[in-house]
């Protein structure tokens, strides 16, 4: 009989730690990846395109990296444990220290007409993709992965709603590819367009950079060629705001993306509805509370103190950074083993139908954002 093993010899993930070496082969496979996917990100967005901050998302290439490599070579069994850990518990560690980025201040910054914009664009971009995914008999979950990456905040969105809804790895790899491509595209086009649309407006143009682009470092250097471009700084610093707001509203959305799948796949001859842990997993919750932890944090950096009456301004700006570089890494970590397990045969049936509804999403999104902020940007005084 079997010792049963004691929540001493358990980490934070939950694993015993005599199965550390059975992990760590496809573990530290997938980190070798998520590095040399940080890096070329950098070396193709920062030294190759001219960027302070790399537009083009590392997920992306250690994913590209995962598949060339998982579909040239044939990997020795004794990776696929600590791939499966990473894919399962490394992710949704992630996801948990995502939430340290979001801060329900930043929804005050754009005031009372800003806000309803940006809900504006992101219910509008959800109704809209998800009408085209349906029209273009998408599978659901990816349907609602790409409308859940263009409405939001692009991969992180796509990541943290994943899990909630048990998406398969070949939706995840293809609804961030589709979200990267149109997003770089984007990125490249839209300050120009604003700039000539919006009528040299910097704030109104900035709104629409913030509320149609998919990746915060996407919104981010779309607003440096705009700030760069016209000599408009303002641009800039409301794109950046803009899109923070639009990232809080992931704390709302996934719970919900998460309910509304857990009550589709429910028993129709139950009479109770699904649990909580379906509605509520545990990772969605610890990225609400990092979410609040970080807003009540702020709180008492705004009132003139310290956070929690510990950190002072630079500690805490410290404290923030160390989590959301962690949280970064350890979601590139587990995009790079969803490459190493994906086969390229598997997207063959589902042709160019998810490209043609990212593509849709995009000018969806667009439109949306172009047709709020025309009717109501010009009230905002920012």
């Amino acid at each position: 009989m079997k010792r049963p093993i004691s929540l001493i010899e358990k980490g934070l993930l939950g694993v015993a730690i005599g199965d550390v070496p059975r992990l760590l082969p496809g573990l530290s496979l997938a980190a070798l990846l998520a590095w040399a996917g940080e890096r070329l990100s950098e070396a193709i967005g920062v030294s190759l395109l001219g960027f302070a901050r790399s537009p083009v998302s590392p997920v992306i290439v250690a994913i590209a990296l995962g598949m060339v490599l998982r579909n040239a070579v044939r990997l020795p069994a004794l990776f696929e444990p600590g791939l499966d850990f990473s894919v399962r518990k490394v992710l949704r560690l992630g996801i948990i220290l995502l939430g340290i980025r979001l801060s329900v201040f930043d929804v005050f910054r754009l005031g009372a007409v800003g806000v309803p914009i940006v809900v504006t664009c992101i219910a509008g971009a959800i109704l809209l993709t998800g009408f085209l995914a349906r029209r273009l008999a998408l599978p659901e979950r990816l349907g609602t992965l790409i409308a859940v990456g263009t409405s939001i905040c692009g991969v992180s969105a796509i990541v943290a709603a994943a899990p909630a809804i048990e998406a398969e790895d070949e939706e995840v790899c293809y609804s961030i590819a589709v979200i990267t491509l149109f997003g770089l595209a984007a990125t490249l086009l839209y300050p120009y367009l604003a700039y000539h649309v919006f009528r040299h407006n910097a704030v109104m143009a900035g709104l629409f950079l913030g509320t149609s682009i998919h990746e915060t470092a996407q919104v981010a250097g779309a607003g440096m060629i705009y700030a760069d471009a016209f000599a408009a700084p303002l641009g800039l610093d409301v794109a950046t705001v803009a899109k923070l707001v639009r990232n809080v509203f992931m704390a709302a959305a996934i719970p919900l993306l998460a309910f509304l799948h857990a009550r589709r796949t429910s028993s129709p001859g139950t009479r109770r509805g699904p649990g909580a842990a379906r509605l509520f997993p545990l990772f969605i919750l610890g990225f609400i509370a990092l979410a609040v932890f970080r807003s009540a944090g702020e709180a008492g950096i705004g009132a003139g103190g310290a956070a929690f009456g510990v950190w002072g301004p630079e500690a805490w700006a410290g404290l923030k950074g160390l989590f959301q570089d962690l949280a970064a890494f350890l979601l590139v970590v587990a995009l790079a083993a969803v490459g190493l397990k994906t086969r390229f045969a598997t997207f063959k049936g589902l042709g160019l139908k998810p490209f043609l509804a990212g593509l849709g999403a995009a000018a969806a999104v667009g439109a949306v954002s172009f047709l709020a902020i025309s009717l109501l940007g010009r009230w905002i005084a920012y």
